[in-house]
This record gives C-alpha cells, structure tokens and sequence, in this order.
C-alpha cells in the first residue's frame, strides 16, 4: 500500500497538521503596504486596475473585505458612516506619543512636509513588528468606533500603540486613514473593473459586478463573495431592507415630442425640490426605519416625523423612493432646498420641526414585505404604492398623469411650474427601476432657478481649489473656486465661480474647503497649468451652478465650459460620484 507523509503523522496530531498545511497564510500590512506604495506611484487608471487585480488575487475570501476597506480609507460601507473624527492637530500629538517624541518638533515636522503619513514613516526607523491586514483593521475599527467622555485621549493612545507596532512604510499609510487622507485617487468603480480584471484579466465583467453593486453598495462584501464563490451564484440583486440601493436616476431632454419618440408612453409627475431619499422600514421586533441620502448617508435622526411611520405603512416590510420636503409653518407652503437643508443638524431637532415640518413625497416604491419591485414595471409599482400608503400629514404619493402627447408633457409642465414646483419628470411606464443614469427610462424637464442663467438646467459641479480673495474678497480669504466634473475617473476643469455668493457663504465656504485643503491636486485631476488654484482641496464638496450658456473652452481639459456661471447652493446631499459627469454636460451642450 502507498503511504503519503500525512498517513506516516500519528491519528491525535493530524487534525492539527491538515490545518497547519492548509490554512492560508494571512497578508501582512507590510505586504499590503508595497502595494499601496506602488498605486500611490502610479496614475495610469489601467495600471491601477491591474495593481489592484494583482492584489486581489493575492487576497484570500477571509481578509480582501479588509483589504477593500483600508485601500480607500474606509472601516466599513460608506452607509455605516464609521468615522474617526481626528484632525490633523491630533495626529500630531498621536506621533508625537508614538515615537515619544515632543509635539513641538512633531509640529516643525508638519510645517516642513505637510504630511502626517510621512512623518510617521520618518519618525518610526522601522522599529515595528509584522502584523496582519486584519489586526490593524480590527486595531483601527476598535479605535474608530470608540464614544463617550474621554474618548479622543483614548483614540489618541490606541492610535499611538498601534503606530509604534508597524515598520515606516506601514506607518506612513496607516497614519493616513484616521484623517481622511490616505490620497490614492480611485474609487468603489475602479475596485470594481480590478475585481473583473481579477476574474478575467480585462473589464469585460465590470457591467455585471456592477449591476450586483447598484443593489448592495459595499464593495468590501462584493470582493469577499466573489472570492468565496464568483459571479454566478451572485446574480440575485433583490435590495436588502437596511441597506441604501444606488438612487435610479434622470436624463434631460427638454422637447416633449423627443420624449415620446424615445419613450413612449410616459408618466409625467412634478418635480420636487428637496431632498431625495430612501426610506427603509421593517416593523417588529428588530425593526427600524432607515433614510438614506444619494450619497449613501443615514440621516433619519434628521426627520422625527419618521417615528409615526408604521401608521402610514399598510406593509411589514419596504423600501420607498421619497423626495423630503420643508413646510413652511407660516404659509404651509412647500419650502426650497436650503430650507429643507436646515434639519442637517444634530442638535435642536425638534424646536427646528415646529418652523420647518417635512412632508414625504412618495415616488416609488423598491420592494416590499420579500419581494423585489425593481424588476417590475412603472405602472406595476404605482400599482403598489396605492395598496400601501395611506395619505396622511407626512406621507403622500406624488401625481401621476399618463400620456403619449406632447402637448399634454408641455401643459403640465406650465401646470406644475405655475404651483411652484422646478418643472416636471417624465417616466417611462414600461421601465423597470434601473439605477444610475441609464437609458431614456427617466427624463427631467426642469428651467434654470434663475433669471441669470439661460441654460435649460444647473449643473452639480466638484470644487477642486480656491483662489485667494483681492480687494472686498481679501478679507474672506477666497475669491473665486475651481470646479470641474468627473469624466470616468478623472475630474476635468469646467469653470471658475465668484459670483452669487453673499458675503455669509463665502465665509462658509472658505471654512468649508480648509478642511478639505491638501498640499497637492488630487490624482484624478486634469488642470491647466493657467488654472491651477491657490488653494487644492480634495473632490468632497459639490455645488450647484447656473450658467448662461456653455461655451467651447481650449483652456478647461472638459473642452468646454460655463458662461457667466453663478453659484446657486450647496449640494450636501451629493458627493463626487452623483454630481453632473462629463456625458450630461456634453449632452446639455447639445441641448442649448
């Protein structure tokens, strides 16, 4: 008979030589961190891509979530907001425990290299040990979620412990994360063209890991299942109750005829303006009642109105598609955004609701009580949303009129506009619920809110920079703002703002963008070297713009840019993956 060396090992000690043998070595943070090393060296988005696959497959099923979350900065999904609330002045005094050092050379080191990463990669001599991805993961997620009296002293001791466990090129990125600024210039999107180029060795499974994605947007948890299993097993993309769906969003089109030919027949509903959210609900016990912004954000403790929610529910479960609407006390007319936006705060809720009431304009509903509605028709979810909600002060379904005549698009659109509203949105009855920007399935028809502006829409632009104020603006520190919008994954320059600002927003956002500020432009910029800024920040803050008309520009890298273009708002509900892309500008180029 053959024996192996395995049948020659005594029966009491094979359990434990098969799990010695066979249990995958875990990555350490050192290994982790030459990658990091090489994508903060690159700026190709293909070699990034292929970086990232390599590392993937270096990965096993049990620590790539880990390695996801960490390679973007993050602890968790965007919509768990797992967040470390350290600035940079505690990072110092972090470094300074650390490597028991004093916080006054710590600060000289800052003023000369402006960088808390790589101070610490300076400061640490290699002195640290050989820990794995998921120790420091677990190390940081400790730290992060760390609350109450004397908290921050304790994060800045944990954080220091952690620091003077880890060799110089591990410390300079884990020095990063807690503030923010980890800077390596890709996104959820690119992960997802890695995790194809993994599988196949080129992006031609992106559009289905994508499509996975749009449902459950945690891409940590992606990465591990389809490690464990692959893609096939994971086509199911039912939404989950508890866990933000990507929003289905609008195309423009402002010709009423156009619409129907590319449509169909059409639901015509008003457009609001407010701020669009995601409801979820589950009654019972263990329930909850969850609102999610676009940007994946859970701010339910924004609207007490949502704990009467089980009285309006005819349902166990759901997953609704609401626009929140401020209600002016006074008038008890429907108020505009920034009024609406007044609720951000996490103090004096309730004194804030007896001037500002919300009102839940329902448009669609998801799912519900164990079925998917997505994969359903328009009209069949209406259907549904009638046998659910039941109208009361907080909750009501939007109007819908359906139609294949332009001539009846464009009354109801004089209609809605007269009352008040932005302008009208126009659906496809036949359309499952699709989201993201895809295909003619929904349409807006909407003005720009100004006299200034003749463009047929404002556009939501990322502010890239700020120039220095002269003359008045000198006293503000900032005078006008760079902003450009994503095309893929570069963010390319469309125009400089400086007017339509009072003097109060011009002081909100310059203490906005300083806390956003770095020393140089983020990896994914496009910028002539005539408009580079006196100040960088990073892509966070987005802004709505009106403009006369949009121009061909041999200065801005979108090759086009704005007219007499005039801040309007702040688009706090939006980040720099949900503003106005490059395809839309140059689609309302061709509009104009």
């Amino acid at each position: 008979m053959f024996l192996d060396s395995y049948s020659l090992v005594p029966f009491c000690l094979r359990s434990s030589f098969f799990l010695i043998t066979l249990a995958p070595k875990k990555m350490t943070f050192k290994e982790l961190s030459k990658y990091l090393e090489k994508l903060e060296a690159t700026s190709s988005r293909i070699d990034i891509t292929k970086i990232l696959a390599e590392l993937f497959k270096k990965s096993d099923a049990d620590e790539i979530k880990e390695i996801v979350y960490l390679i973007l900065g993050q602890l968790a999904p965007k919509y768990e907001s797992v967040v470390f609330n350290l600035a940079d002045r505690m990072m110092i005094q972090v470094l300074a425990r650390a490597y028991k050092k004093e916080i006054k050379e710590v600060q000289r080191l800052y003023r000369e290299m402006g960088d808390i990463g790589s101070i610490a990669g300076k400061l640490s001599n290699n002195r640290g040990g050989n820990l794995s991805v998921t120790q420091v993961f677990d190390s940081l997620h400790e730290i992060a979620k760390m609350e109450g009296e004397g908290s921050q002293d304790q994060k800045i001791e944990a954080t220091a412990k952690l620091l003077s466990k880890l060799d110089s090129l591990s410390a300079k990125f884990v020095a990063r994360i807690p503030i923010g600024k980890l800077r390596l210039g890709f996104s959820d999107i690119t992960i997802i063209d890695a995790l194809s180029w993994m599988l196949t060795g080129s992006k031609e499974k992106s559009e289905e890991i994508k499509t996975i994605y749009n449902s459950t947007p945690d891409v940590g948890a992606l990465a591990s299942q389809i490690k464990k299993s692959g893609i096939k097993k994971m086509i199911n993309t039912s939404p989950v109750v508890g866990i933000p769906v990507l929003p289905m969003l609008a195309q423009r089109l402002k010709s009423p005829a156009e619409m129907v030919i590319k449509m169909g027949k059409v639901a015509v509903e008003p457009k609001l303006d407010g701020l669009r959210l995601l409801v979820h609900y589950k009654s019972g016990s263990g329930g909850f009642t969850k609102a999610f912004t676009r940007n994946l954000n859970e701010t339910s403790w924004m609207f007490p109105e949502l704990d009467a929610i089980d009285e309006y529910i005819n349902a166990k479960e759901v997953i609704l598609d609401t626009e929140a609407i401020g209600l002016d006390s006074k008038t008890k007319k429907l108020a505009n955004f920034q009024t609406t936006m007044t609720r951000r705060r996490k103090h004096g809720i309730k004194e804030k609701q007896s001037v500002v009431s919300i009102v839940f304009y329902i448009f669609d509903i998801l799912f519900k009580d164990g079925e998917n509605l997505m994969i359903k028709s328009y009209l069949d979810r209406r259907k549904a949303l009638s046998n659910i909600i039941k109208k009361g002060n907080v909750f009501s379904v939007v109007d819908s009129v359906i139609t294949d005549d332009p001539k009846m698009i464009s009354k109801i659109n004089k209609e809605k506009k007269s009352l008040g509203f932005e302008g009208i949105m126009v659906k496809k009855t036949d359309s499952q619920y699709v989201p993201g920007r895809t295909g003619w399935r929904w349409v807006k028809m909407k003005e720009a809110e100004t006299d200034h502006a003749k463009l047929a829409d404002t556009i939501d632009c990322i502010v890239m920079g700020y120039m220095m104020g002269k003359g008045k603006r000198a006293e503000f520190g900032i005078g006008k703002i760079l902003v450009g919008v994503r095309d893929g994954q570069k963010i390319r320059t469309l125009s400089k703002v400086g007017t339509g600002l009072t003097d109060a927003v011009f002081k909100e956002m310059k203490n906005r963008l300083d806390k956003l500020k770095t020393d140089e432009p983020a990896k994914e910029y496009e910028v002539d070297k005539d408009l580079r800024p006196d100040v960088w920040v990073n892509p966070k803050l987005v802004v709505e713009v009106a403009a006369d008309e949009i121009t061909k520009s041999t200065k801005h890298s979108l090759g086009i840019s704005l007219r007499f273009p005039k801040f309007i708002r702040f688009r706090d509900d939006k980040n720099s993956s949900s503003a106005t892309s490059a395809n839309e500008m140059k689609k309302l180029y061709k509009l104009q």
